[in-house]
C-alpha cells in the first residue's frame, strides 16, 4: 500500500476522548447534530489542554470547523487533539473526530477543527503555563 495514502487515512494526533453517538443527539433523519460533535471536540481538547497547563482551561476559540461527512446514531466517535502551539498562557490545538459506523464498521473522518485553549487560575483570570 502506498505510504502517502495510508498517513491520509489515519487519524492525527492522540486519542483524547471516545464516545457513542446515541439517539438523543440525532436529528429527524438519525444523523447526530453538529453541535455535539463540537462539544465532544471541546471536551477532549481541553482534557489534552489540562495536561499540559497542568490545571484548569477555558476554550477562548474555534478558528475553523469542516463537517467532512454525517455520524450515525450508534457509532462509535472517537476524538484526536494534535497541539499546535503552547504559548505563555495559551494552547492551540487540531481536534479530528473519526467515527465507526455501527453497522457497517467503517471508519472515517467526520470533522475537524482548531481549537485554541487558555490557563486560567481560580480568579478566572489568565494564569502562566508551567514549564514542562
Amino acid at each position: 500500500m502506498n505510504e502517502d495514502l495510508e498517513e491520509i487515512i489515519q487519524p492525527k494526533g492522540e486519542l483524547a476522548l471516545q464516545t457513542i453517538a446515541m439517539p438523543k443527539d440525532a436529528n429527524f433523519n438519525g444523523d447526530i447534530f453538529g453541535g455535539w460533535l463540537v462539544s465532544q471536540m471541546d471536551l477532549a481538547g481541553a482534557i489534552t489542554a489540562d495536561q499540559i497547563a497542568q490545571g484548569r482551561v477555558a476554550t477562548v476559540a474555534v478558528d475553523s470547523m469542516v463537517f467532512v461527512s454525517p455520524v450515525a446514531i450508534g457509532s462509535v466517535v472517537s476524538c484526536y487533539t494534535h497541539v499546535i502551539n503552547i504559548g505563555r498562557s495559551s494552547i492551540s490545538m487540531n481536534i479530528e473526530v473519526w467515527a465507526k459506523h455501527p453497522r457497517t464498521q467503517d471508519i472515517r473522518k467526520v470533522t475537524e477543527g482548531k481549537f485554541t485553549f487558555v490557563a486560567i487560575n481560580e480568579d478566572k483570570r489568565t494564569r502562566q503555563i508551567p514549564s514542562a
